[in-house]
């Protein structure tokens, strides 16, 4: 199998615009000093662009200089392990048990698992693309297909799926994190004799970690979870939580933030979490914080309307920044959302080539560049 090329703070990928660093905040968590770190580097070693990736980390392009940037992230505590970087991919509900539909905090859960995951020298070995997952029960990531997930079903206990499938792996949340790492750790002994970077490129992978944790496999097949709230249809604006606070989602367009950008939502409240679908959400807001932010935000280009044009438009890279692509993508795509007077009725991604990368999930009208221009397809 060819080396795991995935970029992290360390290993960085050499893109067409230069060295490209991808820094990973499990859970989607990062504090306002991370981020105006992040704001920092990305303005004075790099090209001043921060992509927010689809496991809700953060790349930085163009940088000039990787050894002082990998060592002011260390500075920043977002290195605790320079081992286990490029697999601390973590997802979780950003709202954390807040929202209506919420029956846990996952926070706590998310650190737990971090913690552990790095405490473990062997899963090191894990594939960059291995993706753990914590739902709140609100399912909003666990449709994302991640390769363990736990999903809570009340304030105590859940289930774990392994690859979006539901075997029947019932847990309590105290004791969901070790099954987590067992199931991580089962992977890696699969994947000694079969070369596979999730599991559901196992050959019937999920009932075979199953089977290595349970001593038998399940007698009927896995049952595939959906989530109820797919990243494709989601919207910026308010959310109240449960103790009558505000969360307040920004969505970032094309999923690119400036540094003023990120120093705007750093200043914007006591609690940022980056989301899966490229937003940004300020948690514990009163109302009063909740219209300053908002304020804040969109005179800084971030997008707090619902109802916004760009409310479901995705891109890729594109050029200059990726030399696959035959189109700069971002331009295009920002000359097309002027044109809109409001949000498009199904959710809309540019790509430079038919890799599509950055993909949403679910029901997407695609436009994909050719050498001809773009072609228009429906997933």
């Amino acid at each position: 199998m060819r080396p795991d090329a995935c970029p992290g703070a360390l290993q960085m990928h050499d893109a067409a615009d230069g060295p490209l660093a991808r820094v990973r905040l499990p859970g989607g968590a990062v504090t306002a000093a991370q981020l105006r770190e992040i704001a920092a580097c990305a303005d004075e070693l790099g090209s001043g662009v921060i992509e927010l990736t689809s496991r809700a980390n953060v790349q930085v392009r163009a940088l000039r200089s990787a050894s002082a940037f990998a060592g002011r992230i260390a500075s920043a505590g977002l290195l605790p392990s320079a081992a286990h970087e490029r697999v601390r991919n973590i997802v979780a509900s950003p709202l954390s048990g807040r929202g209506s539909g919420g029956l846990l905090d996952t926070q706590p859960m998310v650190d737990a698992l971090d913690q552990a995951l790095c405490a473990r020298a062997r899963l090191a070995e894990l594939p960059g693309r291995f993706l753990f997952a914590l739902d709140d029960g609100t399912g909003d990531v666990t449709g994302l297909g991640a390769d363990v997930t736990f999903t809570a079903a009340g304030s105590h206990h859940g289930r774990v799926l392994l690859a979006g499938s539901d075997l029947g792996l019932a847990a309590r949340s105290y004791a969901a994190i070790p099954l987590m790492i067992a199931v991580a750790e089962a992977f890696l002994d699969e994947r000694a004799s079969h070369a596979a970077w999730r599991i559901r490129e196992l050959e019937d992978g999920p009932r075979r970690i199953a089977a290595r944790l349970t001593g038998s496999a399940p007698e009927l097949p896995g049952v595939p979870a959906g989530s109820r709230d797919s990243p494709a249809t989601r919207r910026a604006g308010r959310i109240t939580q449960r103790d009558g606070r505000i969360a307040l989602e920004a969505l970032v367009p094309l999923g690119r933030l400036t540094p003023a950008q990120a120093w705007a939502l750093a200043n914007g409240g006591p609690v940022v979490r980056l989301t899966p679908w490229r937003t940004a959400v300020l948690l514990d807001l009163s109302p009063e914080e909740a219209d300053r932010a908002a304020k804040t935000l969109e005179e800084a280009g971030l997008v707090v309307d619902p109802a916004s044009p760009w409310a479901g438009v995705t891109a890729c890279t594109g050029r200059p920044g990726c030399a696959k692509s035959l189109a700069d993508v971002q331009a295009d795509a920002r000359r097309w959302v002027s044109g809109l007077d409001s949000a498009p009725r199904t959710p809309v991604h540019w790509a430079g080539c038919e890799r599509r990368c950055g993909l949403p999930r679910g029901q997407v009208v695609q436009m994909i560049a050719t050498e001809d221009g773009y072609q228009e397809r429906q997933q």
